[in-house]
């Protein structure tokens, strides 16, 4: 039997050289006993033990050495990165077995194959834990840089530093930084990433910035969507030590009840819009003003003011601001839109954005002014979802049309137009309440009721910067324009 002694964190490089030698000397898994002890047993054995030649069976010689693939490869790398003791004796076995058992990848049943399963599991887990619960906290920067420089202590549960270093070395590029954990650190430090597994002590941890970040975090806590049990399955206590947000949780936990129910005091029926309690005194105020001149009550400035505090749904927590309509506030044209765009999020004000642009383009070329007509969206919040650094529309669903119904029903009632274009599927659903398929309806003026005047449907400019094809844009295009002179003959027509 050979005894083959290996440091507790020791990386695949060192066990890579060791399995090579045992492999060529022809040694089976059960004539290798692979040592990892704890730092308390680290003198227990020598790193090299005595093998007697005839400690190994003639039928472990005929085993052929030949090569390993790369899937095989990888799986020795990832479950090395594990802190099970027995993960140096289980990658030797695999690396036996695939020399003459090429598809034993492939057989999620095998023993062995399920405890490597297990093993990566865990690992990737441990992985994503630690991208997402490192908490960087500055330290005073002794040197001449100008770069900043930042510390954190995380406690994860396998060696993964050198696998997890280049996320964060590519994330957090622009300072210099230290992570120290009990197996080692990561220093990224003017532009060089450093591993070292020589392992650390926790640091005394705390900066200015953690009560900017205690106030974010109190302020984005939604406790009517607060559960406790799958938040601790996502962020187990055993990290809240190192978290500063945690310190916060029990109490904000314990207020949850209350909020909730002043949330739920706040709502209101369904039928118009919550506005908050600072318009409330102007809101008044015109109203009383309005009604002695036999006017409409409210008016759109105070609206838009009012639609700043909406929280009917959950888009205002992700959106930057929310976007009112602009245009005159007796517009004889209302045109109605889906939503905001990251440009439109951004300025704070309707058709910015490069669908924007496409309509001013339309809207001259039909002989409309862009600066007669009431712009604006069924939906006053941009739905995206993030991708790197990028915003991507999303469709707003049902939900969200409901949600913000009662504030398109005041500007229509504010505003009175003659004649309400409705660009897309979903300014359709909300100005006309029903889903109806577009192309059966785009092109003609439809009769109003007694909540909505005439409406004319047509294409959501965005959808023409999507065509791939630039002949099909152009028929678009012209199709688009034509719907647009439809609305305009139709005006022209009524005021005549």
């Amino acid at each position: 039997m050979k005894r083959i002694q290996l440091a507790r964190d020791a990386d695949f490089a060192t066990w890579r050289g060791l399995a090579r030698a045992a492999l060529a000397e022809r040694l089976a898994p059960g004539q290798i006993e692979w040592i990892s002890p704890d730092a308390a047993q680290a003198d227990l054995f020598g790193a090299e033990s005595e093998r007697s030649g005839n400690d190994v069976p003639n039928e472990s010689r005929e085993t052929p050495v030949g090569h390993i693939s790369k899937a095989g490869l990888a799986l020795l790398r990832t479950i090395l990165r594990h802190n099970d003791p027995q993960r140096f004796a289980l990658a030797y076995r695999l690396l036996w077995r695939l020399q003459t058992e090429p598809a034993l990848l492939a057989i999620a049943t095998d023993p062995d194959i399920r405890e490597a399963a297990r093993m990566t599991q865990q690992i990737r887990r441990d992985m994503h834990k630690m991208k997402a619960f490192v908490r960087f906290r500055e330290a005073a920067n002794l040197s001449k840089e100008e770069r900043r420089h930042f510390i954190a202590w995380f406690e994860p549960e396998n060696f993964i530093l050198e696998s997890v270093a280049p996320f964060f070395a590519e994330r957090f590029s622009d300072m210099d930084w230290m992570i120290l954990t009990p197996i080692g650190s990561i220093l990224f430090e003017n532009g060089k990433l450093i591993c070292d597994r020589t392992p650390c002590a926790p640091p005394d941890l705390k900066d200015d910035v953690e009560t900017l970040w205690h106030s974010y975090y109190q302020s984005i806590f939604n406790p009517a969507r607060i559960k406790t049990k799958a938040m601790r399955s996502e962020m187990p206590t055993k990290y809240w030590k190192n978290l500063p947000e945690t310190r916060l949780i029990p109490q904000m936990l314990a207020d949850a009840e209350n909020r909730v129910a002043a949330m739920v005091a706040t709502q209101n029926d369904g039928r118009a819009p919550v506005f908050h309690e600072r318009h409330q005194a102007e809101w008044r105020e015109r109203e009383a003003q309005e009604e002695a001149r036999g006017e409409a009550l409210g008016g759109l400035p105070a609206l838009s003011r009012a639609l700043e505090s909406c929280q009917r749904c959950d888009l205002c927590r992700y959106a930057t601001q929310s976007v009112p309509g602009a245009g005159p506030e007796h517009a004889s044209l209302m045109l109605v839109g889906e939503q905001p765009g990251d440009q439109e999020d951004l300025q704070g004000r309707p058709f910015v954005g490069p669908a924007g642009q496409v309509l001013d383009r339309v809207l001259s070329q039909v002989g409309i002014e862009r600066d007669e007509v009431y712009l604006t969206n069924a939906v006053k919040h941009f739905k995206f979802v993030s991708k790197g650094r990028r915003r991507i529309h999303q469709t707003p669903g049902r939900t969200e049309i409901v949600a913000c119904s009662p504030w398109l029903e005041q500007e229509i009632r504010l505003v009175k137009p003659k004649l309400i274009v409705t660009l897309g599927a979903s300014a359709l659903q909300a100005v006309e309440g029903r889903v109806s398929r577009l192309g059966t309806l785009r092109g003609h003026v439809r009769e109003g009721n007694a909540t909505r005047p005439p409406s004319l449907a047509t294409i959501h400019p965005s959808y023409l910067l999507r065509l791939p094809e630039p002949e099909r844009a152009q028929e678009e295009e012209q199709r688009f324009r034509q719907e647009l002179t439809v609305a305009r003959d139709w005006l022209r027509g009524r005021s005549a």
